[in-house]
């Protein structure tokens, strides 16, 4: 299986002096395409730092980070806003929307730099991603009238708006109810199933239930993983009990 990120002994430094703080350890990761991985962590433990530098949002301060074959350190700037832009989709737990425009016009900005010839191409596409995630009927809505599920809804059409090849979540579901929690989780589910690859970073067991990998954080480094099948959503208090003991024997 074609591995989409490979990370060897990633360090990643905050701070200078006696403030010094070393957030990542020595990390070591691999994500096959088509995987559903979460990453679980008390707050401080470096899981947010991890995909910031997984997705080259961020830099490092020694080690190595391989997505899709490059080598993220020897990339320009310019090829790596482009391979944000064309190859990973990014949703997080408020959704940076402008307000001066509707949601269909936020949701089909990300393809509009260098492309406005394919104009109403991309918007019947994010006309579809909305009628897919269930908000078909917002397009004109401003982002102050729609509720915070319809915004992160509207967040995710933007995320797969160029097709990305995997979507990294930030607690997605962090500022929702439950109801619309499982909803955007059903949405990554349908997605994951579609063959794009997904990493979620969330405190929320029931949302790392759902996904196939946990990974456990603490104190800079990946402690602990545990392995589990694709959901098929008949089994999830089970699934549930599984990932609290783990954390529980960890202690996280």
């Amino acid at each position: 299986m074609k591995k989409i990120i490979i990370a060897e002994n990633i360090v990643k430094f905050f701070g200078e002096g006696d403030e010094k703080l070393n957030v990542l350890d020595g990390v070591s990761v691999e994500i096959n395409e088509g995987e559903f991985v979460a990453v679980m962590g008390p707050s401080g433990s470096g899981k947010t730092t991890l995909m910031f530098t997984l997705s080259g949002m961020d830099g490092i301060d020694s080690g190595k980070v391989i997505f899709d074959d490059r080598d993220l350190a020897a990339v320009g700037e310019n090829e790596l806003a482009d391979l944000r832009r064309t190859k990973m989709g990014f949703v997080f737990q408020q959704p940076t929307m402008l307000k001066n425009l509707n949601i269909l016009d936020n949701i089909i900005l990300p393809s509009m730099r260098g492309n406005r010839k394919n104009a109403v191409e991309i918007s019947q596409k994010a006309e579809e991603l909305m009628k897919r995630t269930g908000i078909g009927e917002l397009e004109e809505r401003e982002i102050t009238q729609v509720s915070g599920g319809q915004l992160q809804r509207a967040g995710i059409c933007r995320a797969l708006i160029n097709n990305p090849e995997i979507i990294f979540g930030d607690e997605p579901t962090g500022a929702l109810n439950s109801k619309s929690a499982q909803e955007i989780m059903d949405i990554f589910r349908e997605i994951n199933a579609d063959g794009t690859t997904i990493m979620l970073v969330t405190h929320d067991a029931k949302v790392a239930a759902q996904t196939e990998r946990v990974m456990f954080m603490r104190d800079g480094k990946i402690i602990r993983e545990m392995r589990l099948a694709k959901f098929s959503g008949t089994d999830i208090d089970d699934r549930i009990n599984r990932v609290t003991a783990k954390m529980q024997e960890i202690g996280i």
